[in-house]
This record gives C-alpha cells, sequence and structure tokens, in this order.
C-alpha cells in the first residue's frame, strides 16, 4: 500500500521550502532529478558569491532565486490539478481519494501574490543593474 500523498501539504512544501525540493522529495522520494537540482541551487549560489564577491548578489545568487520563482510556479501548477487527476497520478495505490479544501485555496492566493511580488522585484533590481549599475542601491 502507498503513502497517501496530500496535495495541499504538496503545494505548501513547494511555496515555502519548494527552492531547495523538498515537494519533488515529497512526491517522488529521493530518486527525483529535479528535486536534486532544486537543493543544488542553494550551495551553487553560495559558492559563486564566495567567489565572484565583486559581483550583485542578484547575479550570483540568480541560481537561488531561479529555483524560488520555479518552486512558486510548481506549487500553483500542482495545486491547481484537478482531484481525479492528482490521484491518477500520485495515489494510484493508497487506497483513499483527495478532497482539497480551503487550505489548498489559500495557500494558492498566497503563493500567487508572493510569486507576483517576487518577479517584479527580480525584474525590477534586475533593470536597475542593467541600466544604472546598480546606483540605486
Amino acid at each position: 500500500m502507498q503513502k497517501h500523498k496530500n496535495k495541499a501539504i504538496t503545494s505548501l512544501l513547494a511555496s515555502t521550502l519548494g527552492s531547495i525540493g523538498i515537494h519533488r522529495f515529497y512526491l517522488a522520494g529521493s530518486r527525483d532529478k529535479w528535486g536534486w537540482l532544486h537543493a543544488a541551487s542553494l550551495p551553487l549560489s553560495l559558492a559563486l558569491s564566495k567567489h565572484f564577491f565583486n559581483l550583485p548578489l542578484l547575479a550570483t545568487m540568480s541560481p537561488f532565486v531561479l529555483s524560488f520563482l520555479a518552486s512558486l510556479l510548481e506549487a500553483l501548477v500542482l495545486g491547481l490539478i484537478a482531484d481525479e487527476k492528482w490521484d491518477a497520478k500520485y495515489n494510484q495505490k493508497s487506497g483513499q481519494h483527495s478532497d482539497t479544501g480551503w487550505l489548498l485555496a489559500v495557500s494558492l492566493v498566497l503563493t500567487m501574490g508572493i510569486g507576483a511580488m517576487a518577479l517584479i522585484a527580480v525584474l525590477a533590481r534586475g533593470f536597475d543593474l542593467l541600466y544604472t549599475g546598480g546606483a540605486y542601491g
């Protein structure tokens, strides 16, 4: 019997700890290649910022920022899958059916807001660095 995978928990994990791949490991286990790519983004970003300390932080931390934005998108995509499709893909042998409620809806709304703010901040800082060389901060 397979353990039941909860869609709301997966979406919450993706939006909070997804940039280190926790949601991928929850769904597919330790063999998930995308989960390890997410997990590798933080050490890679820290190594880049240590070796290229004269570059802007947005440039050296870009693998982690990209992983963060991708995990927010994954949280939305995973949360918006219909319960029947979710059960067919992740809960085939669990013997239970998914019934998502308000926790998932609130999680998706907050994820959308945080994702929009993060994307706007990355774009604003990127254009600041591109056009002024970071003169505004």
